[in-house]
C-alpha cells in the first residue's frame, strides 16, 4: 500500500518542465507548430501539458486526501480550503505581479482595474492556471471525500454528460464555437471583462474569452478526479503486471471514445470539451504507463528521470517562479535603441538576451532562437530546483 513509485514523480516533474517550456518561449511570433496550442478544436502536444498537470493533481491526491479524510468533516474542510485559497491568491497575485507598471518613464501602480488607451475595460485578470488547479482540487476532494471511489466514478460520468448537454441546450445552434460557448456569457457575468483575456479581435471588436474559465471547469474537475482514480488503482495494486496492463488497456479504451465522442463533441482544449478530458486522460494514461514499465519494471533510470524528478520535487513553487522572475525583470529596462519615431526602446534583461544572443543563433529561423531560449530559462529553473532539493527544501502548498 505504501510502495514508492519513482515515475509519478518523474510524470509530475516532466509536466512542469513542459509547461515552462511552452510558456517562455523567446517570441510568441516565432514558435514551432507543436508548441503552440491548437487554435481552436483539435489538441497539439502543447495543449497535453495543462491536463497531464491536472491528471497528476489527481495522482499526488490518491497519496494523501484518505489522510485527510480519517479526521472529521471540519478538520477535512479546514485542510482543503486553506489549500485552495492558498493556491487560488497566488495565481491572482502573480498575474497581478509585478503590481507595478511603467508609464511615461514613472513606475506606477497597476491597477486592478482601468480602462486602457484603447477605450477597453482591462485590468488583473482573475482566472489562470493556477486558480484552476484551485478550483478543481477543491471540488474533487470534496466529491471524493463524500462519495468515495465508486460514487465518484459515476459522478465524473454524469459531469461530463451534464456539460456536453447544457452546451447543446443553451445554444442548439452552434454551442462549439468561439462566439456560441455558453461559458463565456458565464464569465463575463460573474467576472466582468476587465478581468478576463483579451484575444485578438473578431468581427473588428477586441473579444473577451477566459481560456481558464468558469463554466469550463467542469471538465477539468474530472480530468483530477481521472488521476485520483489512476493513482488509487496503482497504490492498491501495487508493482503488477496486472496493474500495468489494466492501466494500459485503459488508456487505449479512453483514447477510442474520445475520438467517436470528437465527432458529436469536439476535442477542445479552451472549452475542455468532455471528449478533450477522456482523450487526454488516456493520453496521459499511456504514457504513465510507459513510465512505469521502464522505472518501476525495468529499472530505468538516466540523466533524464534525474532532472525530471528535480522538478516535481517542488512542482508548484517552480511554477510560480517561472512566472513571476520574468515578470519582475520586467521593471529593469535596458535601452536598446529608437524606434521609428526616435523614442528609446527598452527591453528587459531576459528579452535583451534574446533579442542580442539567442535570435541571433540562426536568423534564418527565428524558431529556434526562440526555443533554445525556452531551454535556456528551463535550465535556470531547474538549477533553483536543484538547489532547493540539495538544501532539502520543499516548499508544499
Amino acid at each position: 500500500m505504501n510502495q514508492r513509485f519513482y515515475s509519478l514523480d518523474i510524470f509530475r516533474g516532466a509536466t512542469v518542465a513542459l509547461m515552462i517550456l511552452v510558456n517562455t518561449p523567446g517570441s510568441w511570433d516565432h514558435i514551432f507548430a507543436p508548441l503552440e496550442h491548437a487554435s481552436w478544436h483539435g489538441c497539439t502536444p502543447t495543449d497535453l501539458v495543462f491536463p497531464f498537470f491536472l491528471f497528476a493533481v489527481g495522482n499526488a491526491m490518491a497519496f494523501v486526501l484518505p489522510k485527510f479524510s480519517a479526521g472529521s468533516h471540519g478538520t477535512f474542510f479546514k485542510k482543503i480550503i486553506k489549500r485552495t485559497l492558498l493556491i487560488f491568491t497566488i495565481g491572482v497575485l502573480l498575474n497581478w505581479c509585478p503590481f507595478f507598471k511603467w508609464s511615461n518613464n514613472q513606475l506606477v501602480v497597476k491597477p486592478w482595474a482601468f480602462i486602457n488607451a484603447n477605450s477597453i475595460a482591462d485590468g488583473v485578470r482573475i482566472l489562470g492556471v493556477l486558480q484552476r488547479i484551485a478550483i478543481c482540487y477543491f471540488f474533487a476532494a470534496i466529491i471524493i471525500h463524500f462519495f468515495k471511489t465508486k460514487g465518484s466514478i459515476l459522478i465524473s460520468g454524469i459531469l461530463l454528460l451534464s456539460y456536453w448537454a447544457i452546451c447543446v441546450l443553451l445554444n442548439p445552434t452552434d454551442p462549439f464555437s468561439i462566439t456560441g460557448y455558453f461559458g463565456r456569457a458565464v464569465d463575463i457575468a460573474i467576472l466582468g471583462k476587465a478581468h478576463m483575456l483579451h484575444i485578438d479581435t473578431i468581427n473588428g471588436q477586441v473579444f473577451h474569452f477566459d481560456y481558464e474559465g468558469l463554466a469550463s471547469t467542469i471538465g477539468a474537475v474530472v480530468q483530477v478526479l481521472f488521476g485520483y482514480f489512476a493513482g488509487i488503482f496503482i497504490i492498491t495494486k501495487g508493482k503488477t503486471a496486472e496493474m500495468l496492463n489494466a492501466l494500459f488497456v485503459t488508456a487505449v479504451a479512453l483514447l477510442f471514445v474520445g475520438f467517436c465522442w470528437d465527432i458529436v463533441f469536439p476535442i477542445n482544449k479552451k472549452i475542455w470539451s468532455s471528449s478533450y478530458t477522456i482523450y487526454t486522460t488516456g493520453l496521459a494514461l499511456l504514457v504513465l504507463s510507459i513510465l512505469i514499465y521502464a522505472i518501476e519494471f525495468k529499472k530505468y533510470k538516466s540523466w533524464a528521470t534525474s532532472f525530471f524528478d528535480v522538478f516535481g520535487k517542488n512542482a508548484l513553487f517552480i511554477f510560480v517562479l517561472s512566472g513571476a522572475l520574468p515578470r519582475l525583470l520586467g521593471l529593469v529596462r535596458i535601452q536598446d535603441g529608437l524606434n521609428e519615431f526616435n523614442k528609446p526602446i527598452y527591453l528587459s534583461p531576459l528579452g535583451w538576451l534574446y533579442q542580442h544572443f539567442f535570435k541571433l543563433i540562426l536568423p534564418a529561423d527565428a524558431r529556434i532562437g526562440s526555443l533554445l531560449y525556452a531551454i535556456f530559462f528551463i535550465l535556470i529553473m531547474w538549477l533553483a530546483a536543484y538547489w532547493l532539493d540539495k538544501k532539502k527544501i520543499y516548499i508544499k502548498v
